[in-house]
């Protein structure tokens, strides 16, 4: 059943998925000056916060472990990446439960500017009433098992798992800063989300290695990303 969403729904900020928010740098950026080398990566023009720069007692979580808590809100689709998953609809569609089938009913018309995105523009996915899930709805992508739609779509074509993945959900958790920059969240508001996508760890892990894949597909990483020292890095 599709959610009678209202504006005030939309626009309230414990409902809509965060994108961006801002994160206490300071006591990062001066352990990060004292790592040397520091991997510099750009995605889409954005560079990564000192935050990224640091190891944490974190892990993944896995899929039996979190059944997609963070999937509860929808996610902001970049127009043009909504444009593509509907000119795919046909083979999206046997993906889905029959009840999520229709493809008018995927995306809301609510769209919003949003400058750290190729089109400049979002707009939402519809978010559903979903009772066995983490607080009872979920995006209208999200599968009975848990799973994507977008992602086994992707894989049965033969495509990259992500590739119709929107940009948010591929980033999650990590965040954009208030300078459009990569970041993560402060590990003890991370892990003490219900839906966090992390869990602790008995030992530390270069955060940048956690992510790899998120960093590996959306931008690029060569050795003109890699400085020699943390001096020759531009952290501020």
């Amino acid at each position: 059943m599709v959610l009678n969403q209202t504006s005030e729904f939309l626009e309230s900020p414990e409902v809509l998925p965060r994108r961006r928010h801002k994160n206490h740098e300071t006591q990062n950026r001066r352990e990060a000056r004292r790592i040397a080398p520091i991997w510099r990566v750009t995605i889409r023009g954005m560079e990564t916060a000192p935050r990224l720069l640091q190891s944490e007692a974190l892990r993944r979580c896995t899929l039996d472990e979190c059944h997609a808590a963070c999937c509860l809100h929808g996610v902001w689709v970049e127009t043009d990446k909504a444009a593509d998953i509907l000119a795919h609809a046909a083979d999206i569609l046997p993906y889905l439960p029959p009840e999520a089938r229709d493809f008018r009913a995927w995306f809301t018309p609510e769209r919003e500017p949003d400058p750290f995105v190729p089109s400049g523009e979002v707009i939402h996915t519809r978010v559903v009433e979903a009772p066995a899930h983490y607080g009872g709805t979920a995006c209208i992508f999200l599968r009975p098992d848990y799973k994507c739609a977008l992602q086994v779509a992707g894989e049965a074509l033969g495509l990259h798992p992500w590739h119709f993945k929107p940009f948010y959900c591929i980033l999650h958790p990590l965040d954009l800063d208030e300078e459009g920059r990569l970041t993560l969240d402060e590990t003890r508001l991370l892990l003490e989300e219900p839906a966090s996508c992390l869990r602790p760890s008995e030992s530390l892990h270069p955060l940048r290695e956690i992510f790899a894949p998120e960093l590996a597909y959306l931008g690029r990483l060569t050795d003109k990303s890699r400085v020699t020292s943390a001096d020759d890095a531009d952290l501020r």
